[in-house]
């Protein structure tokens, strides 16, 4: 039987290894910001349409952007499914602790 401290530490460990897999997926979410952040510049740029007689199309930039927005995310979406599921089962086990942290003594006995 494991010692309520004992599962303590196990809870603050589990925990921890959340947090930072929950930042390595918000790291992820930074860096495809920060691509695309870096790409809206070369995006706007074909504005030059309309100096030959062609109206600008209004929704072209917008275009653009979500085509490049989801070809990036695509490359990094393997690593995102992973820390998903990954984030998943660590909060599922999170849970399963803390369930059974609080039932009374007679129960964790019989389970």
């Amino acid at each position: 039987m494991i010692s309520p401290i004992d599962r303590q530490a196990a809870l603050r460990r589990m925990e921890a290894a959340s947090r930072e897999t929950r930042h390595q997926l918000d790291m992820v979410e930074r860096q495809i910001i920060r691509r695309m952040t870096a790409l809206i510049s070369s995006l706007g740029r074909q504005k030059n349409a309309y100096r030959r007689g062609r109206r600008p199309e209004p929704d072209a930039f917008l275009a653009r952007y979500r085509s490049n927005l989801a070809a990036i995310t695509a490359e990094r979406q393997p690593e995102i499914d992973a820390l998903s599921r990954k984030l998943a089962r660590q909060e599922a086990a999170i849970d399963a602790l803390r369930a059974r942290r609080c039932l009374p003594n007679s129960e964790r006995r019989v389970a």
